[in-house]
């Protein structure tokens, strides 16, 4: 199977239910002039997703100009948690820019108090204070920033590796990526710190073994002892696979991370805000880490990111030496505001966890129907990893998850280009305000598309 979208629009059978709409070929012909500018003007790293031009987008639902609607299941690729271009969102939005207050760098502003205190006031002990900042990278680069300081403030330069997770994701930059646990996406680095070590994240799929025992032993097989570990950093789940960790894995790791003085940091980037059906997706775990990094679907909208955490790992540097140019941007500032509102008040955290039962339950019928190319579904509340698999093994299928993701959105439902273990995975994560009805009719176009790819293999 091919693994590129075509630009050359192909017909494909009209759909017209009261959630879907395509009534053009895909891609629409009056969006290949948009495409073509986009991918003159910009890196080839920009293409590589779906070639849908939206429009506008409500609720769960993406348009475009020429009639065709979507149910997202991508939502920006897990921003749009309160639900697209939601009306309170916008009127903030508008607000905040009548105000002719559009940025102030560091300076105080009444709505970045505001933010922050509705932050510290939702986030339980001791995450009490917060650094606002612009993207997830910024956040997880300021968290590994933080966890080599306080190491190096109570205990040397000695103590500095920042351990983390075989297949994570923690951002684009420099250190983010030295965190991440994919080893195609630091090849440029060449020379890669040797303070950063990465150990087998314990799914129970691709790694049977989920004891912290083995967490122990892999570090020992690294040659890494405890009392030189200044930080462990870990997505609260996979953004990849969106696996979690065992409940009492995480809670040895707690103990353990306070017996030898060691930062914990749970990357929320993608978990946060009602996501995997709770308001915080480390309360799965029963723990509260020392630092966390948010981002995406804090607002809902626009750029807005931060690092929460203990006041004492939060103060490690003086006046005016961590700041950021658009650090709680005013705008931003609203939007999240207005989209914590939504997402609190709208129950949507709840709607996350009943909607993520239906979802998984319909995704785990489709891995007992077809197990020979269905290795494995993960997640909780509305966010899901669908492991394709080549039959009769473990590795991944990245042909298959592909083509998967190109049938949906031929059918009416928008996904990003599959992601995870090389890319053998179909993420599903929309946005927490789908209905019933959006789950059963876009988890039966998937199982539509599984039937069909499995007929022409």
């Amino acid at each position: 199977m091919a693994r590129a979208y075509s630009s050359v629009p192909r017909p494909v059978a009209p759909v017209s239910t009261g959630l879907r709409k395509i009534v053009t070929p895909i891609p629409a012909p009056g969006s290949l002039e948009t495409i073509a500018t986009l991918h003159r003007n910009e890196p080839i790293a920009m293409q590589g997703q779906p070639p849908v031009v939206w429009d506008h987008a409500e609720g769960f639902q993406v348009y475009d100009k020429w009639g065709n609607c979507w149910i997202d299941w991508s939502s920006g690729v897990l921003i749009t948690n309160a639900g697209h271009g939601r009306k309170e969102i916008v009127d903030a939005i508008v607000k905040q820019a009548q105000s002719k207050l559009l940025t102030n760098y560091c300076f105080p502003s009444e709505i970045r108090a505001q933010l922050t205190q509705r932050l510290v006031d939702l986030l339980p002990e001791p995450m009490k204070k917060v650094f606002l900042l612009t993207t997830g990278s910024e956040t997880v680069e300021c968290a590994i920033k933080l966890s080599r300081a306080h190491a190096l403030k109570h205990h040397g330069p000695n103590k500095n590796i920042i351990v983390s997770y075989e297949k994570a994701f923690h951002g684009r930059t420099l250190g983010s990526q030295q965190a991440g646990g994919i080893p195609a996406l630091k090849e440029w680095i060449v020379n890669l710190d040797p303070g950063f070590v990465q150990i087998p994240f314990p799914d129970g799929f691709r790694t049977p073994d989920t004891s912290f025992a083995f967490f122990l032993e892999s570090l020992a097989k690294q040659g890494v002892d405890p009392s030189r570990i200044a930080g462990v950093i870990l997505e609260t789940y996979q953004g990849g696979s969106a696996s979690f960790a065992p409940v009492e894995y995480m809670k040895r790791m707690y103990e353990w991370t306070r017996q030898h003085d060691i930062v914990l940091t749970c990357d929320e980037v993608q978990a946060g805000f009602g996501r995997t059906g709770k308001l915080w997706g480390f309360e799965h775990y029963e723990i509260v880490p020392d630092l966390t990094t948010w981002g995406k679907g804090v607002s809902s909208s626009l750029p807005l990111a931060f690092v929460a955490g203990r006041p004492d790992l939060m103060d490690l540097f003086p006046a005016g030496s961590m700041t950021s140019t658009h650090t709680g941007n005013p705008v931003c500032c609203a939007a999240a505001l207005a989209s914590i509102d939504i997402v609190i008040n709208e129950g949507l955290v709840e709607n996350s966890r009943k909607m993520g039962d239906l979802m998984l339950e319909r995704l785990r019928g489709l891995k007992a129907k077809y197990p020979e190319v269905i290795g494995c579904v993960d997640g909780k509340g509305l966010v899901a990893g669908v492991a394709c698999i080549k039959p009769g093994t473990l590795d991944p299928d990245p042909d298959l998850a592909f083509h998967i993701v190109n049938r949906m959105m031929e059918k009416g439902v928008l996904l990003f280009s599959p992601v995870g273990f090389g890319g053998g995975t179909v993420k599903i994560c929309p946005p927490l305000c789908i209905t019933e009805a959006a789950i059963e009719e876009s988890t039966a176009v998937l199982a539509e598309c599984f039937a069909e790819a499995l007929v022409a293999q």
